[in-house]
């Protein structure tokens, strides 16, 4: 442990550093430094540009590989875990109620617009299902969950990822803006359509706590979190059920035509399923129920919860850095206008389902 992160430090300083400049910067502008206009830009929004933007001029070296690589996993999911402190039982079932019908309907637009199109620009059924199931569900997770279920080859799972990267990245830069202009009144319908509307739960998170820096609405990140973490859970069932259809499918003489090289083989693993940080999450509102039941006036229980809201924000910006970091716009256009056409369209009709069916909720509840 200790020498993986020894491994890791000079890319975990790096991600600190570039989160460190992006506050900066995103302070001066909120300050309206050198007499331009005050710009209040998130730290988080900052910290994803000037990833991207390092990545895709001065470039990453290869000695900071290994820790952004741990700062976009291990960091990033702790700090996604940590906002669990946020909710508790109760205000996570409020928010879960009124998320679900919109959250399921953008499953089924996604699944359903995934797989028609895929035979619309003749891309492939099997980099059409990853297409699918990473837009709908839960992004590069669903993705890599997916692929040795249905026998991808290597280079489909790369596309499919490649894709949802690109445009889930665009919509966790552009949705908050969206969110603003349409949910301005409501933080938790914010929440929800960020929630609804946007691929990997790292998108979502960042997308949400963008949103609450720059609206200071914490209630948009926490319904954020609850609406992504309804999609998550589907994971669950459409993991066997898709291993169930490949069988079947095997059976009755269609293997030779899934066979071939650079296939992945077995089945998904049973931690994939329902990723360890979304168990982390949930128990995190169980613990925030808790203590707010015993101890909600002690000053020690309030001192900690501080601690996690400050530790969660700092690590989500440190990873959300890393996330930056990884865009590479070169790799963007080797994979074809094919699965580009489709990954944009499949991710266009799931915002679109979900902004009108949360500005439907919005309408009724006012």
């Amino acid at each position: 442990m200790l020498a993986s992160l020894r491994q890791a430090a000079p890319g975990i300083a790096v991600a600190v550093g570039l989160a460190l400049i992006a506050r900066a910067i995103a302070d001066a502008l909120a300050h309206g430094v050198l007499g331009l206009p005050k710009l209040p830009l998130s730290p988080v929004m900052c910290a994803v540009v000037l990833g991207m933007l390092w990545r895709n001029t001065l470039g990453v070296p290869a000695w900071a590989t290994n820790g952004l690589k741990w700062a976009m996993h291990q960091l990033l999911r702790t700090g996604i875990a940590l906002v669990g402190l946020r909710l508790t039982l109760a205000g996570a079932s409020a928010i879960a109620l009124t998320a679900l019908p919109v959250a399921l309907s953008c499953l089924m637009v996604g699944l359903l617009a995934g797989w028609g199109l895929a035979r619309l620009f003749g891309v492939g059924t099997r980099l059409g299902a990853l297409l699918a199931i990473g837009t709908a569900v839960c992004g590069c997770t669903a993705v890599v969950a997916m692929s040795p279920v249905i026998r991808a080859r290597h280079a489909e799972t790369a596309f499919a990822v490649t894709c949802v990267v690109l445009f889930g990245c665009a919509a966790m830069l552009t949705y908050p803006w969206l969110a603003g202009h349409f949910f301005a009144a409501s933080p938790v319908h914010a929440g929800i359509f960020l929630g609804t509307a946007i691929h990997d739960t790292s998108q979502v998170i960042g997308a949400g706590l963008m949103y609450s820096q720059q609206a200071h609405a914490p209630a948009a990140l926490a319904a954020a979190s609850v609406a992504k973490l309804l999609r998550n859970l589907s994971i669950a069932v459409l993991v066997p059920l898709a291993a169930w259809l490949t069988r079947r499918h095997e059976a009755r003489g269609g293997a030779e035509a899934d066979a071939g090289e650079g296939t992945h083989g077995g089945l998904a693993p049973h931690a994939q399923l329902v990723p360890m940080f979304v168990l982390a999450f949930i128990g995190f509102i169980a613990v925030r129920t808790a203590g707010d039941a015993f101890a909600h006036q002690g000053a020690v229980w309030q001192a900690l919860v501080n601690t996690g809201y400050t530790a969660s924000d700092l690590f989500l910006t440190c990873g959300m850095t890393a996330v930056g970091l990884s865009v590479s716009f070169t790799d963007m256009w080797r994979i074809g206008w094919r699965p580009l056409a489709a990954g944009f369209v499949v991710a266009t009709l799931v915002g679109v389902c979900s902004l009108t069916l949360t500005l439907t909720l919005l309408h009724f509840a006012h």
